[in-house]
């Protein structure tokens, strides 16, 4: 991390880090106390407390980097939006493709009961990852034998979720790099799939797996498309503590659950052709820079995030000078060296939080075989991959 941004990074994560931990805690005793006697009672204070720690993030993007991030729907999906459970199936583009959907979640006023499928060392990030864990967040291993029943359990838990909840899955598996879409396109290739030009191809089991046991308590399944304008930086963590802005196109389509098929091959199947849509769909958006065949819808910038900044910066800062004012702790060198050792550690968290969150070092692509197969033997190999 450069000088210059450390600059910048380190009085936000200090931030950060001082009023998650605050977050943590009451998260971590009212899951002690409260969730024991009332589950939903629980979820409905986690729900507020969570969004106190997310909402950070949410200024980040809104009012320090100034993101502006468009939502294309049509007026009835975005009315909608918020009011019902959903599954929330997206290409996955950027670096913050997780925050993006946060943003229009805290728009659509179910920020602290969104959900998302992820990965098992995510939980362990401290403050963000240990604030999922108590929210309820689902985690896996990323191999099919230990997760299929840990995925089935965490789905049937939000059978009696009281409030309207949005559950995310990146059924690509991974995030979007060119290297990535080579090893994809070489795969296609060699088991005569369609070959991807903007996307990954699905990894379906866990798919069908949210359809199959969610089916009966969530009425629809929200496909959305991220794509980054020709003259916009792609946005990443680093980027938005640089307050450097950008822009972001999101086309959100909203499916009936009970209108999909009933078969897992045919779920899995329908989940193949959304994505083959969806590069279409992105093929016209790189010739246009917009999604043309939906409105624009205006979500705006809602002051709450600012306010809740501002509140926990007054409360960590009068925390401080308070603290500072009635003890001698940076009178003594063993103080002054706490402290410095303190602020490196923030650093470094910081540091490991951005470096988890690029693209680049996520979960490297296979490349497959280059023996061609039939289009019959090319859907069983598909479904191997995913094991």
């Amino acid at each position: 991390m450069a000088v210059a941004a450390a600059a910048v990074v380190v009085p936000l994560s200090i931030l950060f880090f001082f009023s998650g931990l605050a977050v943590n805690l009451v998260q971590a005793v009212c899951f002690v106390l409260v969730r024991p006697l009332s589950k939903n009672t629980y979820r409905r204070i986690n729900r507020v407390v969570a969004e106190l720690l997310w909402l950070e993030l949410i200024w980040l993007v809104d009012w320090w980097a100034g993101v502006k991030i468009q939502i294309f729907t049509d007026r009835e999906t975005f009315h909608l939006m918020g009011k019902e459970h959903a599954l929330v199936i997206s290409n996955h583009r950027s670096d913050i493709d997780w925050l993006v959907g946060w943003v229009l979640a805290q728009r659509s006023g179910c920020l602290g009961s969104t959900l998302a499928v992820m990965k098992k060392s995510s939980k362990f990030l401290p403050v963000l990852g240990w604030s999922m864990w108590f929210s309820e967040y689902l985690f896996l291993e990323r191999s099919w034998a230990k997760d299929e029943s840990t995925l089935k359990s965490g789905l049937l838990r939000l059978k009696d979720y009281p409030l309207p909840f949005w559950l995310a899955l990146f059924v690509e598996g991974t995030r979007f790099t060119q290297a990535k879409l080579l090893a994809a396109q070489e795969y296609a290739n060699s088991t005569g799939l369609p070959v991807p030009r903007n996307t990954l191809i699905p990894r379906t089991k866990g798919f069908v797996s949210a359809v199959s046991h969610m089916r009966s308590f969530v009425p629809a399944i929200y496909d959305v498309t991220v794509a980054i304008p020709k003259n916009s930086p792609a946005p990443t963590i680093l980027r938005l503590f640089k307050g450097q802005s950008s822009v972001v196109h999101v086309r959100l389509e909203r499916h009936l659950m009970k209108e999909l098929p009933e078969t897992d091959d045919a779920v899995a199947q329908w989940c193949r052709d959304i994505f083959v849509a969806k590069d279409a769909l992105l093929d016209k958006h790189v010739a246009k820079d917009t999604f043309s065949d939906r409105e624009l819808q205006d979500t705006g910038r809602p002051i709450k995030s600012l306010l809740v900044v501002i509140s926990w910066t007054c409360l960590v800062a009068f925390g401080a000078w308070h603290f500072l004012r009635h003890t001698s702790f940076l009178s003594s060198w063993k103080g002054i060296a706490f402290s410095l050792i303190s602020l490196a550690i923030v650093t470094v968290l910081m540091h490991i939080l951005i470096k988890f969150s690029q693209s680049e070092r996520s979960t490297p692509a296979k490349v497959a075989p280059s023996k061609q197969k039939t289009r019959g033997e090319s859907s069983n190999r598909v479904e191997k991959k995913e094991k």
